[in-house]
């Protein structure tokens, strides 16, 4: 998905952890590479890469992956050092993990029987997304069951103007801030029962079906607020064909409208999905 050079630069300039910064793009794109990638791309991605050429500033919106990352079921994540520079002359680690980790995409197979998997996406769905930030996190801040409804994306649109077609709509609730707090990520009640924030259904069906979205994203553990049963925003949206993203990060920082978005998933052998690099350009 880079041309050459761009993640060495990427690694460099932009720390998800640290305040938003300005990326050169002569040093983030080679001469002409812009151009080429362009040409390769469907006529609705290529048209907003070359909106995306005249911005100047990169915000990661993933998460660092950990094994102390909350999990919405387990198991939780592990590494083990398994070669050494001393004992073998190199680093290297194993992991394992299932695939609905950290900052992650969901692929219509996921729930849908049929729908496609993660190889069956072309990567030229997740370049030059529009993305639409809807800020709930006042109202989740008092309420963690609260839900981003059909009211919020009409007030944003009052706002901003229409949501664009091929947009990602994602949700910002707050909800990172508890990331690092044991048990708050996931928030069980007693009985087990999570509360944290999410779409919901009769959102997700507006956004189907009045406008021509790629999909919706989340800064929580999944589409569905964690109390809701059955997973019907999960069902409706990836039932559409369309994609989810989960545990997004820094949604924050970076605008309500105008950036575009740019995901990133290795093509897992009939993976359900994955842990993908997020990135926002504006």
């Amino acid at each position: 998905m880079c041309v050459p050079g761009t993640a060495e630069h990427v690694r460099a300039t932009c720390d998800h952890h640290a305040e938003r910064r300005p990326v050169n793009r002569r040093a983030v794109l080679t001469a002409g590479g812009l151009g080429g990638l362009i040409s390769l791309l469907p006529a609705p991605a290529a048209r907003a890469a070359e909106q995306a050429n005249r911005r100047n500033r990169l915000q990661d919106l993933t998460h660092t992956f950990s094994p102390t990352f909350p999990v919405g079921a387990p198991p939780a994540p592990t590494r083990t050092t398994v070669f050494t520079i001393p004992r073998d002359g190199f680093y290297a680690q194993q992991w394992s993990f299932w695939e609905h980790t950290a900052t992650h995409l969901d692929a219509p197979g996921h729930f849908i029987p049929g729908g496609r998997l993660v190889t069956a996406i072309d990567p030229a769905e997740l370049m030059f997304l529009p993305v639409e930030v809807i800020d709930i996190s006042e109202r989740a801040y008092r309420n963690p069951d609260a839900t981003l409804e059909v009211s919020d994306l009409r007030r944003h649109e009052a706002r901003h103007g229409r949501i664009p077609d091929r947009a990602m709509v994602v949700m910002n609730s707050g909800w990172q801030r508890r990331v690092t707090i044991p048990g708050a990520f996931t928030n069980a009640d007693p009985s087990g029962t999570y509360h944290f924030p999410g779409f919901n259904a009769d959102a997700a069906e507006f956004l189907l079906e009045k406008r021509n979205i790629t999909g919706v994203g989340v800064d929580t553990l999944s589409l569905d607020a964690g109390a809701v049963t059955g997973f019907p925003v999960h069902h409706r949206v990836l039932g559409a064909d369309r994609i989810g993203l989960e545990n997004l990060a820094h949604l924050d920082l970076i605008p309500p409208s105008g950036a575009e978005l740019f995901a990133g998933v290795i093509p897992w052998e009939a993976g359900s999905g994955g842990p993908c690099r997020v990135l926002a350009h504006y």
